[in-house]
């Protein structure tokens, strides 16, 4: 009971110091929670992204990685090995298996250009091109499913986040 006691008393003192601390720079304890709640709220969207791409990427036998590949090359091919990975920010050592894995399933073609032999080209193929219909079709549909996402909303949380980006990459930059 007496430790107890003392241990509560320390984390009393411990909050008591640090709110002092936080008045002194200006700031209030609540903003530490909400920034707290802030990225406990992004990690645990993220994390059920995850998930929803999983199981609807399933029946494709595509990871949301490769998905992410292959939506960047619905868009524009052939890209460089440079720029994919640019435009995905991912390094080329991680990219490289999953675009070896896509390209033993048809979707991609590597190929090195003769005119700079240091290049790297991703090529969609036809098969590749083709999944597009079908797995737009699908995620769509799940994506309907969810309790009150609008195209309204959807919209809204796309540009919200884009805010937030804009504001991280600016304070990193």
């Amino acid at each position: 009971m007496l430790i107890h006691l003392i241990c509560q008393d320390k984390r009393i003192l411990i909050r008591y110091f640090y709110r002092k601390r936080l008045e002194r720079k200006g700031r209030k304890m609540s903003d530490y929670h909400d920034s707290k709640q802030l990225c406990h709220s992004f990690y645990h969207v993220n994390k059920l992204f995850n998930q929803f791409y999983m199981k609807n990427l399933k029946e494709f036998d595509l990871t949301y990685t490769q998905y992410l590949v292959l939506v960047v090359l619905w868009e524009t091919s052939p890209l460089s090995l440079k720029v994919l990975g640019e435009k995905l920010d991912l390094a080329s050592n991680t990219l490289t298996p999953l675009l070896k894995r896509l390209e033993e399933k048809g979707y991609i073609r590597r190929m090195i250009p003769k005119e700079d032999k240091r290049q790297l080209l991703i090529y969609l193929t036809d098969a590749g091109q083709k999944l597009q219909e079908s797995l737009e079709d699908k995620l769509l549909s799940c994506f309907r499913q969810l309790d009150g996402l609008t195209i309204e909303k959807k919209q809204a949380y796309i540009q919200s986040n884009q805010e937030l980006i804009d504001s991280l990459q600016n304070y990193l930059n």
